[in-house]
């Protein structure tokens, strides 16, 4: 009993400590906008604002001074340290010390500050947003999709609805909500703005008819376009821009995933609100990148090409993943595949699923890491697949063999949930290993000192 209770004194401590913070950061941070009056774009929804948000930088970063949101940095604490110019002190409290002093000089003294913020805003909770938005009010707020996603603390999507609606609400009748009209509760808010509390001018992107920018006729970069040369003739996306009547081409070279065309449409749509014009938006668009380990493509050792998806793994990212692959005919087809973590009793029947999954596509090469790709080994074996099979304990040995295989030509997807660290592989065969840390995930100190260990 006495271990217990000193366990709540001991959390009680933390939260308190925390709640301390919290305010201190808040309070911080507001004096900053208060200060230097930066233009503030807001950016929420259940999946896809980090990508949106990177998407807008690479569309505006070029023309104005930007500031965006880094790493995970998108609640109570990120975003007062986006706003202040830091970065977290983390348990260190001269870490904070040198926070808190960096911030009085900021006050003091007139620094060179960002024009525009771009913040990324989470909500875990009900109320998230409320807290973040009442000291930090958004210019132009984009809400990318409602769903179930993260729907631990939420009731339903409706209550999600409600929360990421908030940046909505809270703008001025001068202020622009920029929404995704594909999605059936955002196209609501398009129809009926006042419905939902918001005064605000609204903007719409997607697929659909009635967006206000519209994305058509999708396809495959081919063999010989310019930006398809340096991915081995895979030239990522391209499709057809219409806005107000005019239609452009638009070409998004690093890109291979449909619904990734999202967060460039979100970009573009920032980008006219700016007063940018489409072939400024366009370029800025070209050589966009989903944040690391997404779906990425990098050139690969031997004139190949990786597509690193090395972030995380599920049955569902991986069945996306593979369906794209099947679009490269002109290629050789090599998939290097990690285990898929905390999946419980569903381990067995997803690995098999990956497998056949794999033969669907026309696969040529599978390269298994970790005991659960076994399974995944054994479904192969089972469909007598004719193909080369290689199976590995770690991703070092595999990186290794890799090196080896690979031929002019080969199109390699790599995949596997984090704690298999699969990104070791891509560093190992990407063609200017100088630029993991800029391409690549977990490139911090602490992930690179940490050694691999089988889970």
């Amino acid at each position: 009993m006495k271990e217990k209770l000193r366990k709540i004194n001991l959390d009680e401590k933390v939260l308190n400590k925390n709640v301390k913070l919290k305010k201190l950061l808040r309070f911080m941070a507001s004096a900053i906008l208060k200060k230097y009056q930066p233009r503030i774009i807001a950016v929420t929804g259940s999946v896809g604002k980090t990508s949106a948000k990177e998407a807008i930088y690479a569309v505006i970063s070029k023309h104005f001074f930007v500031r965006k949101s880094e790493k995970n940095y998108n609640n109570e604490i990120g975003v007062p340290l986006t706003i202040i110019g830091e970065e977290s002190g983390e348990r260190s409290f001269f870490l904070w010390v040198g926070i808190f002093f960096r911030w009085i000089f900021k006050l003091i003294f007139m620094v060179k500050y960002p024009k525009i913020l771009i913040l990324e805003m989470g909500a875990d909770r009900p109320g998230d947003l409320k807290y973040l938005t009442d000291f930090v009010l958004p210019e132009i707020s984009v809400i990318t999709e409602i769903s179930s996603s993260h729907l631990e603390n939420f009731k339903n999507v409706e209550v999600i609805f409600k929360e990421k609606a908030t940046l909505a609400r809270v703008l001025s009748e001068k202020g622009l909500v920029i929404l995704n009209i594909d999605n059936r509760y955002l196209s609501k808010l398009r129809d009926n703005p006042r419905q939902f509390g918001t005064m605000a001018k609204v903007f719409s992107f997607g697929f659909s008819d009635g967006a206000d920018v519209r994305a058509m006729d999708v396809f495959f970069g081919q063999r010989g376009e310019e930006g398809a040369m340096m991915n081995n003739g895979i030239g990522g996306l391209s499709f057809k821009l219409n806005y107000k009547g005019t239609t452009m081409p638009f070409r998004l070279n690093n890109i291979l995933a449909k619904h990734n065309i999202y967060a460039a449409l979100a970009g573009v749509s920032v980008g006219i609100e700016l007063g940018l014009n489409l072939v400024e938006i366009g370029k800025g668009l070209e050589n966009f990148s989903l944040p690391s380990g997404r779906m990425n493509l990098i050139q690969g050792i031997k004139n190949s090409v990786i597509i690193d998806d090395t972030y995380n793994a599920s049955l569902a990212s991986a069945d996306g993943a593979l369906e794209i692959f099947r679009e490269l005919n002109n290629s050789r087809k090599i998939v290097v595949f990690g285990d898929m973590l905390e999946l419980g009793e569903r381990t067995e029947n997803d690995h098999r699923m990956v497998a056949k999954k794999f033969l669907e596509i026309g696969g040529n090469v599978f390269l298994a890491v970790g005991k659960r790709m076994q399974f995944a080994v054994d479904e192969l074996g089972r469909h007598k697949f004719s193909g080369d099979i290689y199976q590995f304990a770690n991703p070092m040995e595999a990186a290794k063999k890799l090196q080896e295989i690979l031929r002019p030509g080969d199109a390699v997807l790599i995949k596997g949930s984090q704690g298999m660290r699969m990104e070791i592989i891509v560093e190992e065969v990407m063609a200017d290993p100088n630029r993991a840390e800029k391409l690549l995930c977990r490139q911090s100190v602490e992930w690179k000192n940490r050694p691999w260990e089988a889970i």
